[in-house]
């Protein structure tokens, strides 16, 4: 089986079916060998709160080196992105291996007029995708209720109840108190249940079961949040009897806070996670689409608020904002009380009311009439991502844009910074020699060939637009549905850089939200920044001040040894020397924030006075900070930003980031990865991961993504990153290749054991296809290289 045979099938499933209980999804789990048995489950019921409060678990108790799978629902983009491990989704060919080992008891149970729901299948395959991938903790983010859900299904050895207000009230009771002993029915046989809920809906819960309470006071485990440390982090103190913590969040309010309270106090019912692990995994805690800092100029929030209850959260935590005017983008479900969860806002200056892409929307006309009277404007918007671009475009700098109603609205109107237009071009650049001769090609003119084919995901009627468009200029368009994540259409333009260039012109007034897609159009055709002002691929040089690096280890560990090399590879031809103060290497020993310091520091001193920039290669945010004070320009993040502090450091300095993809660093040959396509997985995860930067306000033209070779990548792997290059031009970054003499190369340097020729023939490649960097050993070797194909490409 396909996976997109698998994926159709999986979204084909009943939404909601008469049958409550959790007979169905048991007697699935008992047919895949009942792979609960073997797995700690953890249940987070909760009208509102529950996956960020899952999020938050999982990361903590990832930062304890355990392995985690996590449930969440809804997915904003598509379903595999609600069944994870350790941060990475399920894999297409584990999902379609599971609907082939399913389908005989889905057939049993449809001849018992039994058929299951999606969310009931979906729940059986991320149970079974845990169990296979043996991880230590699995967190489940209740669907409805409690009682009846099919996560019940399971066994807990922990489980919370985030906070109860009036939802479902057709299937979980007509008062608070009814719904939360439905959703009091996840607690534990073997311990309390873990509560942020107050008053009347607590009382109730406590007649159900045993409660550790969570909340900002009188509480068995008070969670305050103490100030902002900065727009998009929050500072929280959370006290238990015997234990207590500190930490920043990237989710903000006091109810976040809550929920961090009730994330903690799981992690200690679960694995006894130390308070310092706590600490740092709620601080790299993040939930797209609630409320989530896209923008700062305007401020533009996306929050998935989509009842009173949530959208009364939201409003208290938009008055820590100061902004002139509020433009909201309102999007909701018909089965929601919209004047309800409009009360709860500020006052509107423009509300744009629109309508998410599926059938349970509410219609635009209906949404307006819960606006009146506070709104200063409203305006019926047929697309939330069009809908999006006219906030944008209404707002002042000092004003704030707000999307909100439902995580539906949010994710098609998040696709304005997530979706990419990646370049297919691989190899060279598109040809600038004079292939249609004059003579031999009177009508073309002489014209350049300079094909281009772009790939991306759109919104149908987006796509059907630009396909039509294009057309019309004679460029070419293809759409298919086939293995496209969600509501989504894979298309892929065709065209010369001047038809290109109109398609941009044509679809810039469109509507529909393509205003964005022109501008990404022309971003790919300009081509990406440079952020080392290099014209060309610059060559880095690699200092390691260590004694256990993987080629050069104590070769310039010594203070006098490093200068001497930084100077030969300056003169050898490096544009910047990267200076580090741990090894990578597989099996590497850990360095203290100290040792590094004082291996790294005087160096980066000494070597300020050289006329190229300087880059400190850590992962560790006061490594960075002390050499960007003395000298450094340029931080080297093989971790991708695992140190919550390291993003703000980059900014506070004003200086350039490299940000590479890794699973772990240093390298554990043991963390590995199925990957669908590695170039398409890497990108998505580095798209997230750029934003994350932004937010700290690191612009795009100071950051170079690195694929990360040979890190979490297997050597063909490594080589596809490399080959496709290009690709990467997709995120308005730079891009650097670091592959020196790595084990990638073992193969073809077998027989010699020298790794350098092939390092050569992929800075080759790299520099071929529009490498902005190669970081090397070999300056002199490289630079050669490097000065080469370019000299070839211009001729």
């Amino acid at each position: 089986m396909q996976y997109h045979e698998a994926a159709d099938y999986l979204e084909s499933l009943q939404r909601r079916r008469p049958k409550l209980g959790t007979e169905t999804t048991a007697r699935m789990l008992a047919h895949l060998g009942d792979p609960q048995a073997g797995v700690d489950c953890v249940q987070v019921a909760g009208s509102n709160g529950k996956g960020s409060t899952s999020r938050m678990l999982e990361h903590a108790l990832r930062a304890a080196g355990l392995d985690v799978g996590v449930f969440v629902s809804p997915g904003l983009t598509d379903f595999r992105e609600q069944v994870q491990v350790n941060g990475t989704s399920v894999p297409k060919a584990r999902v379609a291996d599971f609907v082939e080992r399913i389908d005989p008891c889905l057939e049993r149970l449809a001849a018992d007029d039994d058929m299951p729901t999606h969310f009931e299948v979906l729940t059986a395959l991320a149970i079974d995708h845990f169990g296979r991938e043996d991880v230590d903790v699995a967190v489940l983010e209740v669907g409805i209720g409690g009682r009846y859900d099919a996560t019940s299904a399971v066994d807990p050895v922990a489980s919370a109840v985030t906070s109860v207000s009036l939802e479902h009230t057709d299937l979980l009771g007509d008062t608070v108190e009814e719904i939360a002993r439905d959703k009091a029915q996840v607690a534990p046989t073997d311990g309390p249940l873990v509560t942020g809920t107050s008053g009347d809906a607590l009382d109730a819960i406590r007649t159900e079961t045993d409660v550790v309470t969570v909340g900002p006071a009188d509480a068995d485990v008070v969670a305050v949040e103490t100030g902002m440390r900065c727009e998009v982090e929050s500072e929280v103190a959370i006290t238990g009897p015997d234990w207590a913590l500190e930490t920043n969040l990237q989710l903000l309010g006091q109810h976040q806070a809550t929920n961090a309270g009730v994330a903690a106090t799981l992690a200690r019912q679960v694995a006894d996670v130390d308070t310092r692990d706590i600490a740092a995994g709620l601080r790299q805690a993040t939930l797209p689409g609630r409320f989530e800092i896209l923008d700062s100029d305007p401020t533009t929030v996306l929050d998935g608020s989509h009842n009173p209850g949530a959208m009364a959260t939201l409003g208290t935590t938009l008055e820590r904002f100061d902004y002139e005017n509020l433009h909201v983008v309102f999007g909701a479900m018909s089965d929601k009380d919209h004047a309800g969860m409009v009360e709860h806002l500020p006052p509107v200056a423009t509300a744009f009311v629109t309508e998410p892409g599926l059938d349970r929307a509410e219609d635009s006309e209906v949404l307006a009439a819960a606006f009146e009277g506070h709104a200063d404007d409203i305006e019926r918007i047929d697309s939330v991502p069009e809908a999006t671009e006219r906030a944008l475009s209404r707002a002042d700098a000092d004003d704030f844009v707000l999307v909100t109603g439902s995580l539906y609205a949010v994710s098609e109107a998040r696709d304005r910074w997530t979706r990419l237009l990646v370049p297919k071009d691989h190899g060279r650049a598109p040809s600038e020699r004079r292939a249609l001769d004059g003579a031999a090609f009177p009508e073309a003119g002489g014209d350049d060939v300079d094909a281009h084919v772009l790939t991306g995901y759109l919104r149908p009627e987006q796509a059907d637009r630009v396909a039509a468009r294009l057309d019309a200029i004679g460029g070419d368009c293809h759409r298919s549905t086939t293995g496209a994540p969600g509501k989504f259409v894979a298309t892929v333009l065709c065209g010369t850089e001047a038809q290109l260039t109109a398609l941009a012109d044509a679809i810039e007034a469109d509507g529909l939200g393509l205003s964005h897609v022109a501008g990404r159009i022309r971003r790919t055709l300009d081509g990406p920044p440079d952020p080392l002002d290099t014209d060309g691929t610059a060559v880095m040089g690699i200092l390691n001040v260590t004694p256990d690096s993987f080629h050069d280890g104590g070769e310039y560990d010594e203070f006098d040894a490093a200068l001497d090399r930084a100077e030969e590879m300056v003169a050898a031809g490096a544009d910047v020397i990267d200076v580090g103060g741990e090894s990578t290497r597989p099996g590497a020993d850990p360095v203290s924030v100290e040792d590094e310091i004082d291996r790294v520091v005087p160096v980066v001193e000494a070597l300020a006075d050289l006329d190229v920039p300087i880059s400190v290669d850590t992962r560790k945010a006061a490594v960075a900070d002390a050499a960007l004070d003395a000298g450094a320009d340029i931080v080297n993040d093989v971790s991708g930003l695992s140190d919550p502090e390291m993003r703000f450091v980059v900014a506070d300095h004003d200086a350039g980031l490299v940000l590479m993809h890794s699973l772990s660093a240093p390298v554990d040959p043991g963390r590995t990865r199925i990957y669908d396509d590695v170039v398409d997985d890497v990108l998505r995860e580095l798209s997230e991961q750029v934003l994350l930067a932004q937010r700290a306000g690191i612009s795009r033209e100071q950051i170079l993504v690195d694929p990360g070779c040979g890190f979490g990548k297997d050597a063909d792997e490594s080589f596809e990153l490399v080959d496709r290059l290009r690709e990467f031009e997709a995120l308005g970054c730079g891009v650097l290749v670091g592959h020196s003499r790595k084990s990638m190369f073992a193969d073809a340097a077998e027989a010699t054991d020298d790794r350098l020729p092939p390092t050569l023939a992929v800075t080759a490649m790299a520099a071929e296809r529009g490498a902005d960097a190669v970081r090397v050993h070999d300056v002199a070797e490289n630079d050669a290289v490097v000065r080469t194909v370019a000299a070839a490409r211009d001729r």
